[in-house]
């Protein structure tokens, strides 16, 4: 009887994986995104003490209560109808501010969904008013 050779067991070549795992790592986070919170887009005024007059006809007042109601121009108006109303006040003063104000308890996506409307209507013009 011819005895068999034994065959040392089948290895796997471990001393290149830490590599493969460090390439797949860096490949992993060059190629997924990552969420980055974005905010309103806001130009600010330069700094100073310089106050604009304006004429008050060319103001409008888009208040935001705490339950969410809109005022436009004291009257009480849907969210979506903001827009609309914006341009047609534009299109007829194209100096028109429109001034909006919250109160200090108004959730903020009212907010937002009020200056989303406006910019939506391309108001050239918008005053942000912190709460009194």
């Amino acid at each position: 009887m011819l005895g068999k050779k034994k065959r040392p067991p089948a290895e796997i070549p471990s001393s290149s994986m830490s590599d493969i795992a460090f390439l797949l790592l860096v490949f992993f986070l060059l190629v997924s995104n990552v969420d980055t919170d974005k905010g309103l887009g806001v130009v600010l005024p330069p700094p100073g003490d310089s106050e604009i007059k304006l004429n008050p006809k060319n103001i409008t007042m888009v208040l935001v209560n705490s339950s969410g109601d809109v005022l436009f121009n004291d009257e009480v108006i849907q969210v979506d109808q903001i827009a609309i109303r914006a341009r047609q006040l534009e299109a007829g003063n194209p100096n028109m501010v429109f001034s909006v104000q919250t109160d200090r308890k108004t959730k903020y996506q009212d907010y937002i969904d009020v200056v989303d409307q406006l910019i939506a209507a391309n108001v050239k013009k918008l005053a942000l008013i912190g709460t009194q």
